[in-house]
């Protein structure tokens, strides 16, 4: 019941007001967001990666409405791939782009402004060894972002995709991407849809999860299956076994702060296992799909407004 009220108020302003004031908020945000800037959340890349685990970093921000903001976004990473390059770390870790942060949603040429934006952010991700995914946002921002998928790959080939299980048109998409040297990451989907475009129960999202890694681990792509669920976990192992997949064909990816045991626990066993890091000044919208994700993480955070004893 909460979990649309909670998306929905991941875009008020106001609200985002009141949460970004409370004095508890932050430890529960650091839970989640390693850093409001770069550097302090390269230590958390590091660390991971120290454990043997891999990363992609996400700068936080969406729904750009300007030119010179989308830009900022391309700014800042190409900085962080600069950075990833010093550190050699560009074998471990790549980058998570929203692509509404690079001006998708402006109303005069949205769409070529963020593929001249990202673009620059893929060819310097080449340079330096690594690769870009996109971010999937809500379902009238697909077709965009499927059409600068394609472009970038004409390029970038190893420039990946998200995909959300609870749109009804994700198993045809899934079908299309399932090509040579494709990377996509399924996921179940964090932004409030309508009924006319995608399920609402929980049942039915996780069997369209279901049907549509079975698509890609059947296919000839990289999968990544982006879950926390123990089910999806065993099903994907089983798909790889079942299909033939060496290790290293397919990774599993999880959020940073989140079901941290099962991360070190997957990859001692042998599984690609990458973290999903997010840092930035703009974490609220993040945040708080956060919370509509699991009660866990809401029982969390509400717990921090209770008065010590």
């Amino acid at each position: 019941m909460l979990g649309p009220v909670l998306l929905a108020a991941s875009r008020s302003d106001r609200l985002r007001r009141v949460v970004a004031a409370a004095p508890v908020t932050r430890p529960v945000v650091d839970r989640f967001v390693a850093g409001d800037a770069l550097h302090p959340a390269m230590d958390t890349v590091h660390a991971l990666t120290a454990a043997g685990l891999e990363v992609t970093l996400d700068h936080l921000g969406e729904d750009v409405t300007d030119r010179a903001t989308a830009r900022q976004t391309r700014d800042a990473y190409l900085r962080l791939l600069e950075t990833l390059a010093t550190a050699d770390l560009g074998g471990r870790a790549e980058v998570s782009v929203k692509l509404s942060a690079f001006g998708q949603a402006l109303p005069d040429g949205g769409h070529d402004i963020a593929l001249e934006n990202v673009r620059a952010v893929a060819e310097l991700a080449t340079a330096t060894g690594t690769t870009v995914t996109l971010d999937m946002e809500d379902h009238t921002t697909v077709d965009s972002t499927l059409a600068v998928l394609r472009e970038l790959r004409r390029e970038h080939p190893r420039t990946g995709a998200v995909l959300q299980s609870y749109l009804f048109r994700t198993e045809a998409d899934a079908k299309e991407l399932a090509t040579v040297g494709s990377r996509v990451r399924l996921v179940k989907g964090a932004y409030k849809e309508p009924a006319h475009v995608a399920y609402q129960d929980r049942k039915s999202v996780d069997r369209a999860y279901v049907r549509a890694l079975r698509i890609l681990f059947e296919g000839e792509g990289y999968p990544m299956v982006g879950s926390h669920d123990p089910r999806m976990i065993a099903i994907a192992q089983e798909l790889a076994a079942r299909n033939g997949r060496a290790a290293g064909s397919y990774e599993f990816q999880m959020l940073y702060g989140i079901r941290t045991a099962e991360q070190r626990r997957l990859a001692a066993a042998g599984e690609r296992m990458r973290i999903y890091v997010p840092y930035g000044a703009d974490w609220y919208g993040y945040f708080m799909r956060r919370l509509a994700e699991r009660p866990a993480n809401l029982a969390f955070f509400l717990r921090s407004f209770a008065p010590s004893r």
